[in-house]
């Protein structure tokens, strides 16, 4: 079975469908049992949905560079 830190990290590859039979399986048996992570699971759902409904506008190059700045420092930060 799986921990809720490994739900919490194979998440997107459950929404979208990318989980094997085994790990989807696992993935199941866990929120089947575990109310955290259903509503984690719940809230994930709904931010995919609004992400969803919100209009394309480019992002300003200032904003973006910002943001991969960020990104890359917190990804050095992390190894």
């Amino acid at each position: 079975m799986l921990t809720c830190k490994e739900l919490t990290e194979i998440i997107t590859d459950y929404l979208e469908g990318r989980l094997s039979f085994m790990d989807r399986l696992r993935f199941q048996m866990h929120i089947g049992m575990c109310r955290h992570c259903r509503a984690y699971l719940r809230q994930m759902k709904l931010t995919v949905a609004t992400m969803g409904r919100l209009p394309d506008e480019p992002i300003p190059p200032e904003t973006r560079d910002a943001l991969l700045a960020r990104f890359r420092d917190w990804k050095k930060k992390g190894s």
